[in-house]
Formats: C-alpha cells, sequence, structure tokens
C-alpha cells in the first residue's frame, strides 16, 4: 500500500538544521515502501522555507506545500487532503516520536483498523506542569466527549484515506484563524478527529511509541489548554445540534 506522511511546519529552523527531515529521508529511504512526504509550512517566520526547498531538492517523494499562518491543525489537514496514500500518517517535525514507529502501526491496518494512533508512556522527560495539565485535559475530555483512549495529542496519528475523505472536508473550515500571537498547536483538532471516528464507526486502534521530550515554543499551556477546553465544548455542541 502506498504511504503519505505529512509533516507540519512553522519555524522549524532549528531543527532543519539539527537534520530532521535527513533523518526521515534515511530511514523511508531503506524501506521497500511506496511513499511521499508532503511538508507544509504554516507561514514560517525564519528560514524554514528555503531548508526544506533545499533538501526535497535531493529528495525527489518530499514536496512543499506553503500555506500563510493558520495553525498546526490547518497545516495537516491541507497535507491531508492532498496525499495519494492509502494510509495517511502525520508527524511533528521535531520526530518527539521517530518516524520508525510506523512498523508498529502497519500491523494494525493489516488486520483492519482503519485508525491507529501513538500512545505516549509516562511522558519521560516533560516538566511537571506539562504532565499535569495533560492529566487535566484527560480528565475534562472524559467528562465533556466520552473518549476512551489513553492519549489523544500524541502527535503520530495514522489514517486510511476513506476516513480522510470522509470527515476532514467536514472540519475543516473550523480551523485556520490563529487568536494568538506565534504557533497554534490546536489541541482539539485530535480530539475531534477522534470523536467523529468513533461517532462514525471507525475502528481505532491505540499503540505504545516511544516519544522523547522536546522543548518547544509552540506549547503554550495556558493559552493552549484554554483553547483545547473551548473546542472540546463546541465539539458537543456541534453534535448536539446534529451538525455531525
Amino acid at each position: 500500500m502506498r504511504i503519505s506522511i505529512v509533516i507540519p511546519a512553522y519555524n522549524e529552523e532549528s531543527n532543519l538544521k539539527n537534520g530532521v527531515l535527513a533523518e526521515v529521508a534515511d530511514y523511508l529511504r531503506n524501506k521497500n515502501w511506496d511513499y511521499e512526504v508532503i511538508i507544509v509550512d504554516d507561514g514560517s517566520l525564519d528560514r524554514s522555507v528555503d531548508l526544506i526547498k533545499k533538501i526535497i531538492l535531493e529528495n525527489i517523494k518530499f514536496k512543499l506545500i506553503e500555506n500563510t499562518h493558520g495553525g498546526k491543525a490547518n497545516a495537516v489537514m491541507t497535507g491531508m487532503l492532498s496525499s495519494s496514500g492509502d494510509i495517511v500518517l502525520f508527524t511533528d517535525m521535531d520526530q518527539a516520536t521517530p518516524i520508525n514507529q510506523m512498523e508498529k502501526f502497519l500491523p494494525k491496518f493489516e488486520a483492519g483498523f482503519d485508525i491507529v494512533i501513538g500512545s505516549r508512556q509516562g511522558r519521560k522527560g516533560a516538566p511537571i506542569f506539562r504532565k499535569l495539565a495533560a492529566w487535566g485535559f484527560s480528565f475534562l475530555r472524559g467528562m465533556i466527549l466520552s473518549l476512551p483512549y489513553k492519549d489523544t495529542q500524541c502527535g503520530f496519528k495514522a489514517f486510511r484515506k476513506e476516513v480522510v475523505r470522509k470527515i476532514i472536508p467536514q472540519i475543516k473550515n473550523e480551523w485556520g484563524v490563529v487568536h494568538f500571537k506565534g504557533g497554534a498547536v490546536n489541541a482539539g483538532f485530535d480530539v475531534e478527529l477522534l470523536y467523529l471516528a468513533k461517532k462514525y464507526g471507525f475502528k481505532i486502534a491505540e499503540v505504545p511509541v516511544e516519544w522523547n521530550y522536546v522543548d518547544t515554543e509552540r506549547v503554550q499551556v495556558i493559552k493552549d489548554a484554554a483553547a483545547a477546553v473551548y473546542d472540546m465544548l463546541r465539539i458537543r455542541y456541534n453534535d448536539l445540534m446534529g451538525k455531525y
């Protein structure tokens, strides 16, 4: 099967100089997979685009889409909608969850699952306030939306193309506006995806994955948490009103 890998980028100059995309390319080059890598820049203000363009010149299966700044969710959905794979994976540029964890996902798809999500174990290396915020988010998610998954926020998820075609067009217009300065993590995006996938009866597997804490200015705990609570309430309201 053909695999599409979507990587959002916003001010990733440091990670790019550290060779994260070269690591992805080296890994994929050694696999017998039919694949494409779609990098979606979210209106970066640094040299990210120039660095990405240099990398894709050396990797014919890599391509770049340049968005105006609209947040991570909008970047990810842009990549997903332009993908051609039977399986579409999105992963973070910092590779906190390494691309090699994809190998854990493929047997689940072969077993008939429609979606496979990574689940971080223990959040090793993360500051205590990040762990507390994650616990609070998990508690509220269960209260408001009754989602049964241990970790909805790991930036490593894969979908059959049928799921992408069913869900993404429905929610695309909800995302794309950044309400505060800087990067937008859009934690509610992952929740909305999984909420609708569960509602529509898609089979979802949760798989433990390797994860390494990476400090990033894009994670702004208080603002991100407030936005996530708003999104969970919006999702619940939309469902009650029959929007889904």
